[in-house]
């Protein structure tokens, strides 16, 4: 059953059951919300959901939204949206405890992208923050 938690670990989540869809969004709630140019999410059943510990704080987004997060160390953690969504919860991948274990397949919300996205791969890499010679 996979496990996820905020930084502090304050809360921890679990679900169980097959993951409805995995995808990087772009939108400009997602960007504000999480200080990001994207947000990798996985949508899992509401019902096959739950806390384990902890209890986050909860921010209407808009109308139909509801992003939940640590109140402690701010991790953004789960997002509702029944409007959107019906019968799903949708995880922050980066919170899970493995979530290489959950690739993203496709982008959502490209319309919204930081034009300057498209040419990050290009950039040079280094393992670590790189030291000041490098």
């Amino acid at each position: 059953m996979p496990n996820g938690r905020c930084h502090c670990g304050a809360i921890v989540y679990r679900f169980e059951g097959d993951v409805r869809h995995s995808s990087v969004c772009h939108c400009d709630d997602c960007r504000r919300c999480a200080g990001a140019t994207g947000v990798a999410w996985i949508g899992v059943d509401a019902a096959r959901f739950g806390l384990v510990s902890g209890e986050p704080v909860e921010y209407r987004s808009s109308a139909d939204a509801r992003r939940y997060f640590c109140g402690t160390c701010g991790t953004g953690l789960y997002y509702v949206n029944e409007a959107a969504l019906p019968g799903a919860v949708d995880i922050q991948t980066a919170t899970l405890d493995d979530p290489a274990q959950f690739p993203p397949v496709l982008h959502v919300q490209m319309d919204d992208a930081v034009a300057w996205e498209a040419g990050l791969a290009d950039l040079p890499a280094f393992p670590r923050f790189p030291s000041h010679q490098d």
